[in-house]
């Protein structure tokens, strides 16, 4: 049997579709064909499973179809041996200008295909007569099939988490293959050299700047960091966690010492992290200092969240008086000079004014 088929295919997860335009040329040779006597399109694959369309133009049945087009659709039976299939399908009539013809559109029909019954079908697709008068073209029509496969699902499983960063954990803790010291303080910490180079370009930097710092750089002596906040910073280059703290206030103070630590050794992902926690965190309490904070360290993220706080001028206010130590104002003015011009370019209180204010409370 002659065929124009045209087939396209898209897939999902668990299931696969595909289209196939079945064009019946020399309708009226094959239109005496007795009842249940099938030609058949090209073998089209979909789902991995080859299928054809069936069409009787004598119908299909005796209980009354004989003046009825059959059409449905087949399985091969070499693909009935994988066993069942179960698909979805449905059949539209095209008219003479290939457009589906909206009555004539059957399904869609979810079926299991088996060796029992590898053919299923509409057996009253259309009316002969309907079809002969309105459908053909040059002796010829054309009928589309959707087909739906459902692929079978495969059984999931876990997959373990990653464990690279549990062996550098390993490394820290059990001190195996240190081949570096930092004191810090009054504690001394063991590290490895290639896993800080790694991870900070300054360690980096430092270690190996020079061919033979590399056999030098075996003690450190590191100032200006608390020994717990060179140990929780150690532990993100090592794990990628960040020290848990319950207290909010010692939460905000490591979060504040941590991102100073993580600018001066360029780690941006802790320094992000910190300015993320800092940021939930900031309130009128602690608003000018955190300000002063994201302006020298380059956070301005945590700028626009201390702005955001300090909008009120009884807040701005109340948040420089209740300053503890007396030189915090005139630090500000001397180390942020751009800051005290971008307060006043806010619409904040007058900075100066706020001088006065403190004077006059202490």
């Amino acid at each position: 049997m002659p065929a124009n088929s045209k087939s396209s295919k898209a897939a999902a997860a668990d299931t696969a579709t595909g289209r196939h335009e079945f064009k019946v040329e020399g309708y009226s040779c094959y239109k005496g064909l007795a009842n249940g006597k099938a030609i058949s399109s090209g073998k089209f694959r979909v789902g991995g499973h080859c299928w054809s369309i069936p069409y009787m133009p004598g119908g299909y049945g005796i209980n009354g179809n004989c003046d009825w087009v059959f059409s449905g659709l087949r399985l091969h039976p070499s693909d009935v041996d994988d066993g069942d299939v179960k698909a979805e399908f449905t059949l539209t009539l095209l008219d003479k200008d290939r457009q589906p013809v909206p009555f004539h559109i059957s399904g869609a029909v979810q079926c299991i295909f088996s060796r029992k019954r590898c053919r299923w079908g509409f057996d009253q697709f259309i009316k002969t007569g309907e079809l002969d008068s309105l459908y053909l073209k040059d002796d010829c029509f054309c009928i589309r099939c959707v087909v739906t496969v459902f692929l079978e699902t495969r059984k999931e499983f876990a997959v373990p988490p990653p464990e690279l960063h549990q062996h550098r954990g390993d490394r820290l803790d059990r001190r195996i293959g240190e081949d570096i010291k930092f004191d810090v303080g009054s504690e001394t910490f063991l590290a490895h050299k290639k896993v800080l180079a790694a991870r900070s370009p300054v360690f980096k930097a430092e270690i190996f700047g020079c061919p033979m710092k590399e056999k030098a750089a075996t003690r450190v002596r590191i100032h200006d960091i608390e020994p717990r906040v060179f140990e929780a910073m150690l532990d993100f280059i090592y794990n990628e966690s960040v020290l848990e703290i319950d207290d909010r206030r010692d939460k905000i103070l490591m979060a504040q010492h941590l991102l100073v630590a993580a600018d001066r050794y360029d780690l941006e992902r802790l320094k992000s992290t910190c300015e993320y926690v800092l940021c939930k965190s900031v309130n009128k309490s602690i608003a000018v200092t955190t300000l002063v904070l994201a302006e020298q360290h380059g956070c301005p993220r945590l700028k626009e969240a201390c702005f955001e706080i300090l909008k009120s001028p009884d807040n701005y206010k109340e948040a420089l008086v209740g300053y503890d130590l007396e030189d915090d104002l005139n630090h500000l003015a001397r180390s942020c000079p751009s800051l005290i011009k971008e307060i006043d370019e806010a619409g904040l209180c007058d900075f100066f004014e706020i001088i006065e204010l403190k004077q006059q409370n202490s």
